[in-house]
């Protein structure tokens, strides 16, 4: 069993940091953004940065804006589509049909 007097966990030099140590600290602005969801959130901004137009909310991931009355909408979401999806765009079925022909002919034999 370790004795003595060191408190465990601890370094020399840690300690609590005052703002002696730091510096003084930016005025700060808060401003608060909506989502569609009704959220508010309040991000801290130093007084002289510019302040972004949209800011995701923490809460659900929405786009959120400073207009209470009428937050930004929410993104659109595709849903996924597979790979015969996207050859389905490309090809008609008569191409598709031709395409399969031509390659169970060459399957057989017959090219």
């Amino acid at each position: 069993m370790a004795s003595g007097n060191a408190i465990r966990g601890s370094r020399v030099g840690a300690g609590p940091m005052g703002e002696a140590e730091r510096g003084e600290s930016a005025p700060r602005l808060r401003i608060s953004f909506w989502c569609s969801n009704g959220h508010e959130t309040q991000p801290s901004f130093a007084s002289d940065a510019q302040i972004p137009d949209t800011w995701d909310c923490p809460r659900c991931g929405f786009p959120a804006g400073q207009n209470r009355e009428s937050p930004p909408d929410p993104p659109r979401t595709e849903p996924y589509k597979t790979h015969l999806a996207y050859v389905r765009e490309r090809r008609s079925d008569a191409d598709g049909e031709a395409i399969l022909a031509e390659a169970l002919a060459k399957l057989r034999g017959e090219i």
